[in-house]
């Protein structure tokens, strides 16, 4: 049974501990393109069937995951990363479940994660195009926006990290944990 409010409105459950890492499994990797499927797809209609390309056969996928019971629950957001050139990497495909969107920091941490593993492989730029709404986000986590752009009819930005700020995360695959609270 679901907690209720003063209002009596049913709370509906939310898990206490995310973990945010490589995707390092078949089920996660699988989980993350479900959601990316549902958020590019479904509810934003950026694309008709899938968004997957080409970049996904080379990606690295991070994954932001839910624990129930002590145990992975299941993936609640997503981005990957690719080197597109020596030392030229790009972030794409960032996706936060929609019950899961302001809580426990997930999409800052995905980013954290993202551009901190690339650092560590040798990055010397990182790049994102970034839908115009969640540009505020990037900016406070040390992005500039280099020019507006048009994606799929969408007004984006196309930005760039600010790698002074992103240590490489050389040990990436143990992951970062974070906790549940909402975000204003």
């Amino acid at each position: 049974m679901l907690p209720d409010t003063p209002d009596n409105t049913v709370v509906p459950f939310r898990p206490g501990a995310y973990t945010v890492r490589l995707a390092n499994r078949g089920w996660e990797r699988d989980h993350a393109l479900a959601l990316r499927r549902q958020v590019f797809c479904v509810e934003q209609g950026l694309f008709s069937k899938s968004d997957r390309d080409e970049v996904d056969r080379h990606a690295q996928p991070i994954v932001a995951l839910s624990w129930y019971s002590g145990m992975a629950d299941q993936v609640v957001g997503t981005v990957r990363i690719h080197e597109a050139s020596p030392g030229l990497w790009y972030g794409s495909r960032l996706a936060v479940a929609e019950g899961y969107r302001r809580m426990a920091c997930l999409g800052t941490e995905l980013i954290r994660l993202a551009v901190g593993t690339a650092h560590a492989r040798g990055c010397t730029r990182f790049l994102a195009q970034v839908q115009q709404r969640n540009v505020p986000l990037f900016e406070s986590l040390h992005w500039q926006v280099l020019e507006t752009i048009d994606v799929r009819g969408r007004p984006h930005a196309f930005m760039e990290a600010d790698l002074a700020q992103y240590p490489p995360c050389a040990e990436s695959e143990l992951g970062i944990v974070t906790t549940s609270h909402r975000v204003a």
